[in-house]
């Protein structure tokens, strides 16, 4: 099991290196960018040449979907930093997530039948759990509750939050019952540990 948690680590090393720098030429391409955009630099310069012959082609997917969404191109090389920095946080997170995982199911089937159950009710609660984040989350945001990415979570707490939901009235606009139920979930699933230890 060493063996695998370090080369989890390892890899989440070589990711963080790769991220860092890749973040930091697009940083440096969305300044330049902006300065020969702003005319700070000579549209006719060197390097403003560089840019439309090498970096635009690059950019020219993001741009337009940046366009598509009403945003300005210029803004393009700064979405794709975002986009970047937001996508390895969330790649370095499911690294992390993965290696817990592979950690959990070693010390699971150490347990014997005893620790894979208790493995199993630690990942039904925690599915759970953030089902419930998913849900609270979408809440605030433009997206359809049957879209396909969100639909799952949806499925999983309304069965769950139907019943709080007639026994706890809301506070004005506010919905409290999914802070109660995840709350809930964990005190459910530490006495269901206890009783099984």
């Amino acid at each position: 099991m060493t063996g695998v948690l370090a080369s989890f680590a390892a890899l989440r090393d070589v990711l963080q290196v790769v991220l860092l720098w890749t973040a930091l030429v697009l940083g440096a391409v969305a300044v330049t960018d902006w300065l020969v955009r702003s005319r700070r630099l000579s549209p006719f310069g060197a390097v403003a040449r560089f840019f439309r012959k090498y970096v635009d082609p690059l950019l020219a997917p993001v741009e337009r979907k940046v366009v598509r969404s009403g945003g300005l191109p210029a803004s393009a090389p700064w979405w794709a930093l975002a986009a970047l920095v937001t996508g390895g946080i969330l790649l370095l997170a499911l690294v992390d997530f993965v290696a817990s995982l592979a950690v959990d199911l070693s010390q699971g089937l150490r347990g014997g039948p005893g620790g894979i159950v208790q493995l199993l009710i630690y990942w039904t609660f925690m599915v759970l759990r953030v089902a419930i984040i998913v849900r609270v989350v979408v809440s605030w945001l433009p997206v359809s509750p049957f879209s396909p990415w969100v639909r799952w979570s949806f499925t999983l707490t309304e069965p769950i939050l139907r019943p709080l939901r007639r026994a706890i009235p809301p506070f004005g606009s506010i919905d409290i019952t999914p802070i109660i139920a995840f709350f809930g979930l964990g005190i459910v699933e530490y006495l269901i540990r206890r009783m099984l230890a």
